[in-house]
């Protein structure tokens, strides 16, 4: 078991020597084998996203080293929705440490919905994980300002960060957001009853659906990878965003609720951390190797985008990237 287990971390960071031309041919043939897929539909409860054309996809793929490869609509610009949890806990965790993150909001999985109150009625009066809309609520509440709106800029300022380049909220959709949210809003107050809330539970709710509603693209959505990829160290600007020891927190929590109700069927399937958003976007990490981002907007009955989820194992099956048969193979 010892030897299995030193086999694993040592395989989840060897470098991944391919040459440019064949990841770039790789994501070329990826785009052209799932750009008609069919199957899912545009999220409708949130107006704006309805709305976002259905026939765009787009992938990219950044190296641990900063080598960027895009391919299709990797420029185009959506809602990050749900995708943020897992930056605005790095902030969070860089804030408090992971020990609050787990003993302040839990890490297990809920089992259920991404905004069940049940689970929290259910666990403990508890969100159980920060990736789920009240642990992300309570996430945020532990990210400081002096007041909300400074608070809710240095939120903004670290997503920024992360991709590397200045990020903006898509006024339409947090307008969009902010008029639908009113079980968040309801979840944010509960939260705060049981003690799990710590800053004002609507200026939390507002500042978490702010997040939600920030422009990237797929590019962007690489990159933020890309920096839990290269250990907490974003691969583009070389700017350190998150202590190298809290990057394994934060995709043990991706493992764990990354894909909502199926994050275990993906980690069975893929073999990669990963995160989804109802904006159509999904991100995988491969530690000490690469990230991959994709992004179309029809999703599946769970919230995941289905064209970005087929184009993502495709990918991870032609890199070898599973962490757990890498691993299985080593420890031979």
């Amino acid at each position: 078991m010892k030897r299995f287990l030193w086999s694993l971390v040592a395989v989840c960071f060897l470098p991944l020597a391919l040459p440019a031309q064949d990841l770039n041919a790789l994501l070329k043939e990826t785009h052209a084998k799932f750009a008609n897929l069919p199957g899912g539909a545009n999220a409708n409860y949130i107006p704006f996203l309805a709305n976002v054309p259905s026939d765009l996809f787009g992938i990219a793929i950044v190296t641990a080293d900063g080598k960027v490869y895009e391919a299709g609509d990797s420029k185009y610009e959506f809602g990050i929705e749900s995708i943020s949890k897992a930056f605005v806990l790095c902030k969070a965790m860089m804030e408090v440490g992971p020990d609050s993150i787990m003993h302040g909001i839990g890490v297990n999985a809920t089992g259920m919905p991404f905004n069940s109150v049940i689970a929290i009625e259910l666990e403990g009066y508890s969100p159980q994980n920060p990736l789920v809309n009240a642990g992300a609520m309570a996430a945020n509440s532990m990210v400081k300002g002096p007041d909300k709106d400074a608070q809710w800029q240095i939120v903004l300022d670290y997503l920024g960060e992360l991709a590397g380049r200045p990020l903006k909220l898509i006024d339409e959709l947090y307008k969009s957001e902010a008029e639908t949210n009113q079980h968040n809003r309801a979840i944010a107050m509960l939260l705060e009853a049981y003690g799990h809330m710590w800053a004002d539970p609507l200026d939390a709710c507002d500042s978490y659906t702010r997040q939600c509603s920030v422009g990237v693209t797929a590019k962007d959505l690489a990159v933020m990878a890309g920096t839990l990829a290269n250990g907490g160290v974003n691969p583009v600007t070389g700017k350190r965003l998150l202590k190298e020891e809290y990057v394994p927190k934060v995709l043990a929590a991706m493992s764990m609720e990354g894909l909502y109700t199926t994050s275990g069927e993906w980690l069975y399937q893929v073999g990669l951390p990963g995160k989804s958003g109802v904006g159509g976007g999904v991100i995988a990490v491969a530690p000490g190797k690469m990230a991959i981002a994709a992004f179309a907007p029809p999703l599946d009955p769970v919230g995941n985008s289905v064209k970005a989820m087929a184009a993502i194992k495709h990918i991870s099956e032609q890199l070898k990237l599973n962490l757990y048969t890498s691993a299985a193979k080593h420890g031979k």
